[in-house]
């Protein structure tokens, strides 16, 4: 796509079209379902929504999951002690998703795993299914979590990340 057909698509959108895709309540939901995803394994889930790419990005030709990446670090998703953070960024203007783990988990669970993830989830998207696409999202990376970072019973940690989704 050529970068002004791409300016004007990100223009019609903005931070309020994220609040408009997920309400209040919507964002609770998927907050509490993080919540109790992270009470069985020892790994962190953030979720990014964003209406558009910041004009810096889009004049450059950055893609989104340059700024997944960069979310990644602002977010602090790298940060947490055992470095097991994953993201899950959603770009609306062009209905991108990116899933962005941090290394331990990125030795464990092969690249392929997330890309088929971040399909299902764009398929989803595509649909209007925002919350659906999000809450399989959220127990498919959990899935992956308990099966390559189990919470020993009893275990209990630091919530290092806020669970509720972040909407920019």
């Amino acid at each position: 796509m050529n970068r002004w057909l791409r300016m004007l698509r990100h223009g019609w959108f903005d931070a309020g079209d994220a609040r408009r895709f997920l309400d209040a309540e919507a964002l609770d939901r998927l907050g509490e379902r993080v919540r109790h995803s992270e009470s069985g394994h020892g790994g962190e889930i953030r979720i990014c929504i964003e209406g558009r790419l910041p004009l810096s990005y889009l004049w450059r030709g950055a893609r989104a999951r340059e700024r997944a990446i960069m979310m990644f670090g602002k977010l602090r998703v790298w940060d947490t002690e055992a470095n097991n953070g994953v993201l899950i960024y959603l770009l609306l203007a062009e209905h991108a998703i990116e899933i962005v783990c941090d290394r331990a988990i990125a030795r464990a669970v092969p690249q392929a795993q997330w890309d088929a993830l971040a399909a299902r989830l764009g398929a989803a998207l595509k649909q209007g299914r925002v919350e659906p696409g999000l809450a399989e999202a959220i127990d498919a990376v959990d899935t992956l979590l308990r099966t390559h970072f189990a919470r020993s019973a009893g275990g209990m940690r630091d919530n290092e990340l806020p669970d509720r989704p972040l909407q920019c």
